[in-house]
C-alpha cells in the first residue's frame, strides 16, 4: 500500500540554523524508504528562483513584494510540491507561507488581511478531493525559534547579505513575533524548537519531533557535519 505524502516546512528567521538540517532529515527518511523532495521559498522552480532573486535584491514596495513571493509560491505548488504530494513523497521545503505572514507582515508592518487574500487566491484549489476553499497547508511547521540578536551574531561576516539579512535587529524581533503569533493561532501544526542550543541537541529535538509522530521509527544519529 502507498504511504500518503507529507508536507513539511521549515521556518524561523535568518541565522537560526534551520537549512543546515533539512539534507540530515532529507536522509533520515530516505533511509526508511521513503521518496524526499527538498525545495524552498521563495524558488524551487526556475520561475519561482527568477523572482526569488527579485525578491532579495531588488527595492520594491510591500505589495509588490508581497504579489511576488505569492506568484513565485502558486508556480512551486503546481510544478513541484503537488505532484510530489501525490506520488506519496515526503516534501521538506525551507521556508512558506508563515515566513511571509512573519516577515511581511509583522516584519514590514504589511496589511495582513491583504496577505490572507491572497494566500487564499494562491494556495486554493489544490487538495485533491477537498472543497474550493480548502488551502494547501503544511501537515508540519518546524519553528526554529532564536533570539534575534544571537541569530545576528551568527551571520556576521558569514557572506554578503540580502536585503532581508541586512535589516536591524528591530526588524527580527517583529518577524520572531510573528511566527510566535502564527504558532499561538495554530498549535497543533508547529513544533517548536529551542535553536540556541548546539546543533546537536537541535538535531535531537527535530527527530523526537517525527519519532512521537510515527513519522521516523528511530532516533536518527547525528549527521557528521552537524556534530
Amino acid at each position: 500500500m502507498s504511504r500518503p505524502g507529507l508536507f513539511i516546512t521549515f521556518e524561523g528567521i535568518d541565522g537560526a540554523g534551520k537549512s543546515s538540517h533539512i539534507e540530515g532529515l532529507a536522509a533520515a527518511f530516505r533511509a526508511q524508504g521513503r521518496t524526499v523532495t527538498v525545495s524552498r521559498e521563495p524558488g524551487g522552480t526556475p520561475l519561482a528562483e527568477k523572482l526569488r532573486q527579485m525578491v532579495l535584491n531588488d527595492a520594491m514596495d510591500p505589495l509588490t513584494e508581497s504579489l511576488l513571493i505569492f506568484a513565485a509560491r502558486r508556480d512551486h505548488l503546481c510544478n513541484v510540491i503537488e505532484p510530489a504530494l501525490a506520488r506519496g513523497d515526503v516534501v521538506l521545503c525551507d521556508r512558506f507561507t508563515d515566513a511571509t505572514f512573519a516577515y511581511q507582515g509583522a516584519g514590514r508592518g504589511f496589511d495582513l488581511m491583504t496577505l490572507s487574500t491572497l494566500e487564499r487566491m494562491a494556495q486554493g484549489g489544490l487538495v485533491p478531493g477537498a472543497g474550493a476553499g480548502t488551502l494547501r497547508n503544511p501537515d508540519l511547521t518546524v519553528w526554529f525559534d532564536l533570539e534575534p540578536e544571537v541569530a545576528a551574531e551568527r551571520l556576521a561576516g558569514a557572506r554578503v547579505p540580502d536585503r532581508f539579512e541586512a535589516q536591524p535587529v528591530e526588524f527580527f524581533r517583529r518577524v520572531a513575533q510573528g511566527y510566535a503569533d502564527r504558532a499561538a493561532v495554530e498549535p497543533a501544526r508547529f513544533a517548536r524548537l529551542d535553536a540556541a542550543q548546539d546543533r546537536h541537541r537541535v538535531w535531537q529535538q527535530l527527530t523526537s519531533v517525527f519519532v512521537r509522530k510515527g513519522w521516523l521509527s528511530i532516533m536518527v544519529p547525528t549527521p557528521k557535519d552537524l556534530a
